[in-house]
């Protein structure tokens, strides 16, 4: 079974449709797959938090021809466990294992790859499956820094890959709806957008350096980020709060609504000027090794004079908006305003305080008799469209390909590069520099450690 072109057809009459192995497809289902020997063989790039996540959802695909033929993790620790999560949703399929992805890499049967590593691997994973001939489901952030976010577009385009950034909001119908509202005119002109990261996180602690557990290769965690001694407070999950190898919360939680917030405006380019400020309250650091900030506010100003805000609390807080948001977008335009909550959205005429359209309305609640925005389609979720994306080749059928996604990663890692300065930012967005900061422009790469180095040429 583990044969990528070995998987059963079977034809059965009438109503019942067409089996394929032990699952039976509607005609219909089976006319959306290219053809009989067409299974889209995976590897599953990290397995811990998200990546489990991950594994389940696209295990469970197994009846519409995918199949994870390989974990990979750097810790071992769960590789039991995963192993039996896949192969209960694969009809008794087990996965293989590896700890190093380039081996992951090495196979000829594996078409796609699904990374769900640290943040600081997330470029060099990506650039390495494309160079090795796979497709790419990658989590958000897309990349650590900006640089290496155009690089990844640069090894995409270059071996023809297709490159799916995990910004699920992409791929929900009421998101998709809510979007197509605001583009359609339905609060005017919009003008300014604001995001929230309202997640209170509490000290992680600290602990002294020690040696790495028998189940980690602590080389291979760390990959391109700089040598530390191994920490178990700077390591699983915690990473995102150390620069080194992630981007905090504004880069965590906050790369969701940084793209529907840029999406709700329709910038397909760069801001040109940035301000960001903040800092770590409420923990202290001789109880917390944390360096990124816990509270941060940050706020960005497009060519045509446009704002998107945005602001992340760590610590205790209130909700915002009607809807009581805490994650989520609010849009402002010449003729009222919308809140966005999860995948609910509601928008409000002028000052008035009842909703005229939002999710679950009436069809009837539209602007000036446009009802365009109400057109979304049905989605089949993200990673079914990454899979269709998979089939076709085309970057074109992908809800958020890789620049795409590049174009909302680098609002938090600009946002991020405007705090750690300490100073308002002027951009060039054509060629993703700074004007006349060189210490900011030192900051949108990285030293990289050998041999794990992102490549000046992809």
């Amino acid at each position: 079974m583990n044969d990528r072109r070995s998987f059963i057809k079977k034809t059965a009459a009438g109503a019942a449709g067409v089996a394929m192995g032990a699952t039976a497809f509607s005609a219909k289902s089976y006319a959306n797959i290219l053809g009989a020997n067409d299974r889209v063989i995976l590897g599953s790039i990290g397995i811990r938090g998200r990546g489990k996540g991950l594994l389940e959802s696209f295990s469970k695909m197994y009846g519409d021809g995918v199949m994870v033929k390989t974990i990979c993790d750097v810790d071992t620790q769960f590789f039991k466990e995963r192993i039996a999560l896949a192969a209960k949703n694969q009809k008794g399929n087990k996965p293989g294992t590896e700890v190093d992805m380039r081996k992951v890499y090495e196979d000829k049967e594996i078409d796609a790859v699904v990374i769900a590593t640290p943040n600081h691997w997330h470029a060099l994973a990506t650039i390495w499956a494309c160079q090795a001939g796979k497709h790419v489901y990658v989590e958000k952030p897309s990349s650590h820094n900006v640089w290496e976010g155009r690089k990844m577009i640069e090894a995409a385009r270059k071996y023809n890959r297709v490159v799916q950034v995990g910004f699920q909001n992409r791929s929900i119908s009421n998101v998709m709806q809510a979007m197509g509202f605001l583009h359609s005119g339905g609060i005017g002109e919009v003008f300014m957008a604001r995001g929230m990261c309202f997640k209170p996180r509490d000290s992680f602690g600290i602990a002294k350096d020690s040696t790495p557990p028998s189940s980690l290769n602590y080389d291979l965690w760390l990959g391109p980020a700089s040598y530390r001694p191994y920490n178990e407070k700077k390591g699983h999950y915690n990473w995102h709060w150390h620069w080194d190898t992630g981007n905090g919360d504004t880069g965590n939680q906050g790369p969701h609504q940084f793209d529907i917030a840029r999406w709700g405006l329709n910038k397909k380019v760069h801001p040109v000027k940035i301000q960001s400020m903040g800092g770590i309250f409420g923990i202290t650091s001789f109880e917390c090794s944390q360096e990124t900030p816990n509270t941060q506010m940050s706020v960005f100003e497009y060519e045509d004079g446009k704002i998107l805000e945005f602001e992340t609390r760590g610590r205790y807080t209130n909700a915002e908006a009607n809807a009581g948001v805490k994650i989520g977008n609010l849009f402002y335009g010449s003729d009222g305003w919308m809140e966005v909550n999860g995948s609910n959205w509601k928008a409000y005429k002028g000052r008035e305080k009842e909703p005229f359209a939002g999710s679950g309305m009436a069809e009837g609640a539209a602007v000036g008799g446009d009802q365009s925005f109400r057109t979304a389609p049905d989605s089949k979720g993200h990673f079914g469209n990454f899979i269709d994306g998979v089939r076709s080749g085309s970057r074109y059928d992908l809800n958020c390909d890789v620049e795409d996604g590049h174009m909302s990663t680098a609002l938090p890692l600009l946002a991020n590069i405007a705090y750690k300065v300490g100073t308002t930012l002027r951009f060039n967005g054509e060629h993703e520099d700074f004007i006349d900061n060189e210490e900011a422009d030192l900051m949108l790469t990285r030293r990289y450690r050998y041999p794990y180095i992102v490549p000046e040429v992809v």
